[in-house]
């Protein structure tokens, strides 16, 4: 009996340590899979991809280890052919990663044998293998069955070519209709494209020169031979080069200029002027779609906030179509690969350094086969398989449940997504895509609302506007009108009212017709503003209602603000408005009273601090509506929003400009200047305030630690 309860408590005992080898296993991966928010923080995901072997020569049954190997690249029957340029030949394995053949001599078309120098590209079709021969300046093709020799293409002959450019094709691909496409690691005119008889056809897809703002300006400057010179800036030249089954062209480049680089991603720049990944259609137009929330660029943390210890965009340096129109691109600054879908939006990227299987030492290459990503490692003279995980067979199922037309599957796809990562950002996307092409518009609104996705939000809130206003297009009409109607008439009694006032001098300036005067200050600011001062037509307690008015207005455009202009849902306080106000009011007043004194400025504190509170009636009356119709607008009308608030800032920085003028009795120039002054003397107050709150909090601490000091004495 003994026996058994031991036996027993054993096989208990495993059972309970089964699910703690798990977590640890899965604890111990060589990397982590992320994406990344609308704000720039990554999300960590279920991994994708996961390493299912590295293999080596050995593995592969190579009969010697590759040597600096350049290119990898797959068929349609999932053969592996790899350019081991060290080797100088062709490595040929079948779909199971077993060695079958290499080329690396043949005897070329006058009967002489021949050999391949430093060969860094190979392409294949369903007929050919095609190597890119740098060393030797030249495309050779192969028989893809017999791997018989069948021609030389040279370098192409035309005007265009750049004399003083050598020919290095390093990369190459074919379309369905013959055309090659050849990227030249000599030439910076863009890709090469020539006939299938290999003659030259033209240029596609020139990068842009980076020139900056400053060299803009310094050329008008220059004499016509420094001009040359500076003329003489180039564009720079393509590294790799990918083609999907439908003829369009993935091509990357790692050497624009960075700080272009990091500029368009943190400006989420949706052209590709500066990107370091293009796909281009047979006519060389950049046509990559890039809604997501960051452009595909690789690494969006390009600065290391998230700890990464490597900054800088990234170095990409290969290119891979995947299935259901994804692709791949690959960072040797950090070893990683950043898979997008046709719309730009990051579906997953993972890759580190390291000894454990999955890490990569150089990643040179990158093809997919079927399920399985292949990644050529030049560090360590391996190829590296990652299988596909449920998870990401749910996002291709998603995407190809997209590309259908079939949206309840896809909605049904996502929805499984979202249950195993629920920060995925672009899932919500597309169940929100899903139910915007089904019609339901009020339900994709809130998917995308979850996603932060303000663009295809608006598309889904333009038709259930369209469906609302058609229901209420007239009452809503008639309340316009009557809006109209009603503050036109309101204008009219208050500039009676305050015509009455100013010409009656028995009627009693009521607390009433002081707050009604700002409406003829704002509107008449040169008599206004006289009269503010001398005939005492404003008062301190009016000006108080002004500032808080205009607090209130600053309130609710912070919590108030349709979802177009505050899609995270950003809130804040009437504290906090307060001091946004009324610190940088009594700073202007404070430092304009301090200068005009000393200018010979004929307004008192007060005179001034009155003009000031006046002078803010536009950001009461403007903001207000303002932030109510952000409820109302699309991404695409938001700039009328912003524009109704810009008058009103500027309408206040005039009446501000104005209002000092009347009341110091300035003149236009001495008034600029003053107002300069004013600005330069309340940046000078903060310091002084900054420098003495260091000097007090210093001093604090000094008796603090004195006090303290004592008592341990003591």
């Amino acid at each position: 009996m003994k026996k058994i309860t031991s036996v027993l408590l054993l096989i208990l005992s495993l059972a309970m340590l089964i699910p703690m080898m798990t977590i640890g296993t899965a604890a111990s991966s060589a990397y982590q899979t992320y994406t990344y928010s609308i704000d720039g923080s990554a999300l960590y995901s279920p991994d994708a991809y996961s390493p299912e072997e590295a293999l080596t020569y050995v593995e592969m049954g190579l009969p010697q280890d590759m040597k600096d190997p350049k290119d990898l690249i797959t068929d349609k029957e999932g053969n592996i052919y790899i350019a081991d340029s060290g080797n100088n030949q062709i490595l040929i394995l079948n779909r199971y990663f077993e060695y079958q053949a290499c080329i690396t001599t043949f005897q070329n078309s006058a009967g002489n044998n021949d050999k391949f120098s430093l060969p860094e590209g190979v392409f294949v079709t369903d007929t050919s293998i095609w190597v890119c021969d740098t060393g030797n300046s030249r495309l050779i093709e192969f028989d893809k069955k017999t791997r018989e020799f069948k021609q030389i293409l040279d370098a192409p002959e035309s005007q265009l070519f750049d004399a003083n450019a050598a020919y290095k094709p390093v990369a190459m691909a074919i379309d369905q209709y013959g055309r090659i496409y050849v990227v030249s690691s000599s030439t910076n005119q863009g890709i090469i494209v020539m006939n299938s008889e290999g003659e030259f056809v033209g240029f596609i897809g020139a990068q842009a020169v980076t020139i900056s703002a400053w060299e803009i300006l310094w050329r008008n400057f220059q004499t016509e031979a420094q001009r040359k010179l500076t003329y003489g800036k180039t564009s720079v030249v393509y590294n790799n080069i990918a083609i999907t089954d439908d003829g369009f062209i993935y091509v990357t480049t790692a050497g624009i200029e960075e700080g272009s680089v990091s500029g368009a991603i943190r400006g989420k720049s949706k052209d590709g002027k500066y990107m370091p990944v293009k796909l281009l259609n047979p006519s060389g137009d950049e046509i990559m779609r890039r809604n997501g929330f960051w452009p595909p660029a690789g690494e969006i943390d390009i600065f290391g906030f998230t700890g990464s210890e490597i900054s800088g965009v990234s170095t990409v340096v290969d290119v891979a179509a995947g299935p259901e129109k994804t692709w791949s691109i690959v960072d040797t600054k950090r070893e990683k690969i950043y898979t997008y879908d046709f719309n730009g939006n990051l579906l997953f990227a993972f890759g580190d350094t390291g000894t454990m299987l999955g890490s990569i030492a150089n990643v040179g290459a990158i093809a997919y086969q079927g399920n399985k990503m292949i990644i050529l490692d030049a560090g360590s003279n391996s190829i590296i398989i990652y299988d596909r995980t449920e998870y990401g067979d749910l996002l291709v199922q998603a995407i190809a449940a997209e590309n259908s037309l079939d949206y309840d599957f896809a909605i049904e796809c996502w929805k499984k997504v979202l249950q195993r990562n629920s920060n995925f950002d672009a899932a919500y996307v597309g169940i929100g895509n899903a139910m915007y092409r089904s019609a339901d518009y009020g339900e994709a609104l809130e998917y995308y609302e979850s996603a932060y996705d303000t663009e295809n939000w608006s598309e889904a809130y333009k038709m259930v506007r369209k469906e609302w206003m058609s229901v209420w297009f007239l009452p809503i009409v008639a309340i316009i009108i009557v809006l109209i109607v009603a503050i036109i008439k309101f204008l009219g009694w208050a500039a009676k009212v305050n015509k009455r006032v100013a010409t009656d001098g028995k009627e009693r300036k009521a607390f009433g017709h002081e707050l009604l005067y700002g409406f003829y200050v704002i509107f008449h600011p040169f008599d206004g503003f006289y009269d503010l001062k001398h005939e005492h037509r404003g008062s301190v307690r009016a000006s108080l209602v002004f500032i808080a008015l205009t607090v209130v207005a600053f309130f609710y455009q912070g919590i108030g603000q349709g979802y177009v202009m505050n899609p995270t849902g950003n809130t804040t306080t009437i504290w906090a408005q307060a001091i946004s106000v009324l610190v940088p009011l009594f700073l202007f007043v404070l430092a304009n009273w301090c200068l005009t004194t000393l200018m010979e400025g004929e307004g008192s504190f007060k005179d001034i601090f009155i003009a000031s509170s006046y002078s803010l009636m536009p950001l009461i009356l403007l903001v207000i509506p303002a932030t109510l119709g952000s409820n109302w607008v699309s991404t695409t009308e938001v700039a009328i929003v912003e524009m109704v608030t810009t008058i009103a800032f500027i309408w206040v920085a005039l009446l501000l400009f104005f209002g000092t003028m009347i009341t110091h009795d300035y003149s236009l120039f001495k008034n600029l200047i003053t107002i300069i002054g004013t600005i330069v003397a309340m940046a000078f107050i903060v310091f002084l305030v900054l420098l003495f709150s260091m000097l007090l909090a210093k001093l604090v601490g000094l008796v603090s630690n004195i006090i303290t000091e004592i008592q341990y004495r003591v």
